[in-house]
C-alpha cells in the first residue's frame, strides 16, 4: 500500500510541476510603473527622432498585456505589430523592445521565466528577394545636375546667395568623401574644418562621437571641396556647425531632382552611394575606401591593428580622386 501512495505522489507532483512551468498555461505580472521605469531609461542618449518609436512600442505593450505576461497577450501584441506594421524595419522596433523589456523583468524580478515568452514574439520569416546589387544607381552627371540645380536656384532668386553656397559645399564634401550626412556631416563643425585647411594635406578628424560606429578617423578635403568651404569660414564661431543640415534636408526634399539611371529622385544618403559606386569606377583603393567611409571596419584586424596616419590616408586617397572634377567654375557663375 505504501509503493502505491508513494507512486501517486510523485505522479501528482511531476503533474503540479509541469502545470505551473508550461507557459501555455503560465501567467506572470508587471506594473506600469516598471514599464514606465524601463522606457524611461531605454530614451537616455538617444536621437530625438529614435524617441517616437520607444513612446509607440511601450503602448503597444501596455495595450495589449494590461499587465499580464502570458501566451495569449503575448500573442495579441504580435499579431497588432505584424499586422499594423508591413515594415520590417517598424515590426522589428516594436517586437525588440518587447522582448528587451521581458529580459529587463526577468533581472529586476529575478525571475528567468519572463523571458521564456520571447518564443511567442518572432519575428514573422518573410522570403526576401535575392539581389546582388543595388537597385540605386547613382552617377557623376546626377551630382554634377545637383550642382547646376543649386546655381539655378540661386540665379532666379529662389535661394539666397549665402545658401547656395552652402548647399553646394554639402554636395561636394559628401559626394567626395562618401560621409554619412546625419550621424557625421551634421555634427561637424567649423572648427574641424578650420584646422584642416591650416595643414598641406588636409584632413578633417572626424571624432568617434560624430560616427555611426563610433569610430574617429581622417577625411581628406578634396581641392574642390577646399574651394567651395573657404568662404563659409568666414566670420564664423569653431563651435558652429559647419553645414545647415535641415535647412538642405527640407530644400532638397522639396526639389525632387530626378536621377539619371533610375526612376526616383535625389536623396541625401545618395551622395555616400555616388562616392561607393564611383570610387568602383576609379578604382579607389579598398582599404583607403573602408577607413574614411568607416564601412566594413568592425573586424578584428581594424580593431587592434590598424591605425592609418592622416598623411598617408591623404595621400592614397588623392591617387584616385584628385583628377575627379565634379563642378566647374563655369558651372558656378
Amino acid at each position: 500500500m505504501s509503493n502505491v501512495l508513494s507512486e501517486n505522489y510523485v505522479s501528482n507532483s511531476s503533474f503540479n510541476s509541469y502545470s505551473n512551468n508550461n507557459l501555455s498555461l503560465l501567467q506572470l505580472e508587471f506594473t506600469q510603473d516598471e514599464l514606465e521605469t524601463y522606457t524611461t531609461s531605454r530614451k537616455v542618449g538617444l536621437r530625438k527622432a529614435t524617441i517616437p518609436w520607444i513612446n509607440k512600442a511601450a503602448a503597444i505593450f501596455w495595450n495589449s498585456t494590461h499587465g499580464a505576461i502570458n501566451k495569449s497577450t503575448m500573442e495579441v501584441l504580435r499579431k497588432f505589430v505584424v499586422t499594423k506594421y508591413q515594415c520590417e524595419y517598424a515590426t522589428g522596433k516594436a517586437l525588440n523592445f518587447a522582448k528587451a523589456f521581458l529580459k529587463y523583468l526577468t533581472k529586476i524580478r529575478l525571475d528567468t521565466r519572463y523571458q521564456a515568452f520571447e518564443i511567442f514574439l518572432q519575428k514573422p520569416k518573410a522570403l526576401k528577394e535575392r539581389k546582388n546589387v543595388t537597385a540605386r544607381i547613382i552617377t557623376k552627371a546626377d551630382i554634377t545636375n545637383i550642382i547646376l540645380h543649386i546655381s539655378k536656384a540661386k540665379h532666379e532668386g529662389l535661394i539666397s546667395h549665402r545658401k547656395a553656397l552652402q548647399f553646394r559645399a554639402f554636395v561636394l564634401f559628401g559626394a567626395y568623401t562618401g560621409q554619412r550626412t546625419l550621424a557625421t556631416m551634421l555634427k561637424l563643425t567649423v572648427g574641424q574644418f578650420r584646422d584642416a585647411l591650416r595643414a598641406d594635406k588636409p584632413v578633417v578628424l572626424v571624432e568617434s562621437q560624430q560616427d555611426k560606429i563610433r569610430m574617429a578617423h581622417y577625411v581628406p578635403v578634396h581641392p574642390q571641396v577646399l574651394e567651395a568651404l573657404h568662404s563659409l569660414l568666414d566670420g564664423r564661431n569653431d563651435n558652429k556647425h559647419m553645414f545647415e543640415y535641415y535647412g538642405f534636408y527640407k530644400w532638397i526634399k522639396r526639389q525632387k531632382i530626378p536621377l539619371s539611371r533610375i526612376s526616383g529622385h535625389f536623396l541625401l544618403g545618395d551622395l555616400r552611394k555616388f562616392a561607393e559606386q564611383y570610387g568602383d569606377i576609379i578604382q579607389w583603393n579598398e582599404s583607403n575606401r573602408a577607413y574614411i567611409l568607416t564601412h566594413g571596419v568592425s573586424g578584428i584586424e581594424w580593431a587592434h591593428y590598424r591605425h592609418p596616419l592622416f598623411e598617408y590616408v591623404y595621400e592614397v586617397y588623392m591617387r584616385y580622386w584628385k583628377v575627379v572634377k565634379l563642378t566647374s567654375n563655369e558651372l558656378w557663375i
